[in-house]
């Protein structure tokens, strides 16, 4: 027992029963058929078996309970098995690793908040036990000869304590890298994926699986449905399908090209971002403000962000356009937990920003044109037919035609983005757990502000990702939300140091 537990104290194992011993000696060997990982993984998830371990010991759980929360055989046969699986990128994922520089990369990052802090050694084991469910995360980026791929990465997937700034580019390049990253902070959970992997509805139900997963180590329990996924059901070929590829097509293809947007006038940040900023308020009184302008949450928040831009720009000619992503899930309705959504964007002339009620009807009018299922699917269509015109040729060749393509355009022709993950559902005894979440886009190249929002219980938080340092969007929209009647509470990182 001394020789192979090695971070169990000669005092512990004392302590414990010959029976005691006897179930962790048969445990590590039931470990060993469930993990064929090289030597070094091994003995990492090994690790991670008796930090957990210790930590129930040390705070008053018997052993019998411990084993059981810890039960190897919810490792499933993921650590035993040699990989096997690739995955081509779906269609709207093949142009982020085209445009990709070294500090270029899109991100976005999903936090759940609970009501306790942190323990880390029960987040590591939520991690090991859930990537077995997501086999598409469980993946590497990888060169093929005209496209990117996710190759499968059998190894042990870690969490690691938060340092630094958010949302910044992961070192796919090195060899069996992951894709995504899990930290954590005080009494936050956040998970960081490159876009390549998923979008923010995908991310999502794999951020609530791993915050269930490590609830059920702290003793919180709860039976999963149509809200939670089952962390140790079989994962299903259409949970990681390219769903581009069976949707209908649209006699025509349209959407991707438009003008050059008016930006914010701040100086561009050397750090990206230089500062992170979330606005908590009362999902109840942001719903109320919305009807009391007669229209939804998600109008009357753009209506409000149109203003807040122009408090921010100098400028007195163009238009401003706001980049609202659409998940076309509630169009085509699919399981899969890769990329499927399309973007519009809304776009006014800045002479004709004035006040919020002017602005509904316009701003409603065109997300009910731009964000139906018809101009979706056009937008849709042109995706699939640019990656059929571009499929034959060698991506030494389209990738730096893709890095000068997005330098002129990328985020040029929209001022900022805004995406609404909307109402969070969770089992109950689940939800109560939790004090809130929020939802952060990376830093783009050229707008000085993208925001985000999801909404969890009677909590709504509105993200925002800095590009400068100037304060003019933030205390607009904060002063036009305070005068709607909404208690926004501000909080954030300080500057992040040049």
């Amino acid at each position: 027992m001394k020789k192979t537990l090695l971070h169990l104290s000669e005092d512990t194992l004392q302590a414990l029963t010959e029976q005691e011993q006897q179930l962790l000696q048969e445990f590590f060997a039931d470990f060993r058929i469930h993990c064929l990982l090289n030597k070094k993984e091994k003995k990492r998830l090994w690790e991670d078996f008796e930090r957990a371990i210790l930590y129930y010991l040390d705070g008053g759980l018997s052993l019998g309970e411990a084993l059981q929360r810890l039960d190897v055989k919810q490792l499933g046969g993921f650590y035993a098995r040699p990989p096997v699986l690739w995955f081509p990128l779906d269609d709207a994922a093949k142009i982020y690793p085209l445009s990709m520089g070294h500090d270029k990369m899109t991100m976005f990052r999903l936090s759940v908040t609970l009501k306790k802090a942190v323990v880390p050694e029960l987040l590591q084991m939520a991690l090991n036990f859930t990537i077995k469910r997501f086999p598409s995360f469980a993946t590497t980026l990888k060169k093929g000869v005209f496209w990117h791929y996710l190759d499968t990465n059998k190894r042990r997937f870690s969490v690691h304590r938060e340092s630094g700034i958010p949302c910044q580019p992961l070192k796919v390049s090195a060899s069996g890298s992951q894709s995504f990253r899990v930290v954590y902070w005080e009494n936050r959970i956040s998970v960081e994926f490159f876009h390549v992997l998923t979008d923010g509805a995908g991310g999502m139900t794999f951020l609530k699986v791993l915050t269930a997963e490590y609830l059920r180590l702290t003793g919180v329990s709860a039976v999963p449905g149509e809200t939670l996924w089952d962390c140790n059901a079989t994962p299903a070929s259409e949970e990681f399908e390219n769903t581009f590829t069976r949707v209908p097509r649209s006699d025509s293809a349209s959407g991707f090209v438009d003008k050059i947007a008016v930006q914010m006038n701040g100086k561009l940040s050397a750090n990206k971002p230089c500062r992170v900023l979330h606005f908590k308020m009362s999902a109840a009184q942001l719903k109320a403000a919305a009807a009391r302008c007669g229209t939804t949450v998600t109008v009357y928040l753009l209506a409000q962000l149109f203003l807040a831009i122009r408090a921010a720009t100098d400028e007195l000619q163009g238009e401003i356009s706001i980049q609202v992503p659409v998940n076309m899930r509630k169009f085509y309705p699919s399981r899969t937990v890769r990329n499927f959504s399309m973007y519009c964007g809304i776009r006014l002339p800045v002479k004709e920003i004035e006040e919020a009620k002017s602005l509904i009807a316009p701003i409603l009018n065109q997300l009910e044109q731009k964000a139906s299922k018809e101009s979706m699917s056009r937008m849709l269509t042109a995706t699939v037919r640019l990656v059929g015109m571009l499929r034959c040729i060698p991506l030494v060749i389209k990738q730096p035609v893709a890095k000068l393509v997005y330098g002129f355009l990328g985020d040029k022709i929209f001022t900022m983005t805004f995406s609404n993950l909307g109402v969070v559902q969770l089992p109950e005894a689940l939800a109560g757990e939790i004090d809130g979440m929020d939802f952060l886009l990376g830093a783009g190249s050229t707008n000085r502000v993208s925001c985000s929002m999801v909404t969890i219980n009677d909590s709504a938080c509105l993200s925002m990702t800095k590009m400068t340092v100037d304060p003019s969007f933030e205390e607009k929209l904060y002063s036009l939300l305070q005068a709607d009647g909404i208690a926004v509470e501000a909080e954030g990182s300080e500057l992040y140091e040049d």
